[in-house]
């Protein structure tokens, strides 16, 4: 099963039900907004998406990661708009029947989200100003 979500404003996290009987793993990755970029101290991040576009991308590379890999389920929130410091941004989670590939599934995904889907995020800084952010690691 997959859900995809794109929400402005706080991320409820998907809950887990216990029900992927054939599932011996359940991997949950929760993206928090960090307190610097780039060196500089920040207060928060604001993400803009292609609207339209973004969660039909984010469906594809859902479509593409289960594919991919021997997953069972994928489910992934990402948000849009104003995220203050320590809040999350990015939630997702995936059943699969062995940890290792969830554990590649699920670092495949959030490599390919942040290559692929058209959403962006600007670093504001202590003064109000803001910045590009790009993630320039794997």
């Amino acid at each position: 099963m997959i859900k995809i979500e794109i929400v402005n404003g706080p991320i409820s996290f998907f809950t887990n039900d216990d029900s992927g009987k054939q599932d011996g793993a359940e991997l949950i990755f929760n993206g928090r907004v960090r307190a610097t970029e780039h060196g500089k101290n920040i207060t928060a991040l604001e993400y803009e998406q292609y609207e339209g576009m973004a969660e039909v991308e984010l469906t594809q590379l859902a479509k593409a990661t289960c594919e991919k890999f021997p997953i069972h389920d994928l489910f992934c929130k990402h948000r849009i708009g104003r995220v203050d410091v320590g809040e999350t941004s990015l939630h997702v989670s995936i059943g699969s029947k062995h940890r290792k590939e969830g554990l590649d599934a699920i670092t495949w995904f959030i490599s390919e989200l942040k290559k692929r889907v058209p959403i962006w995020k600007w670093a504001i800084l202590e003064d109000g100003s803001r910045i590009p952010s790009e993630c320039s690691h794997e």
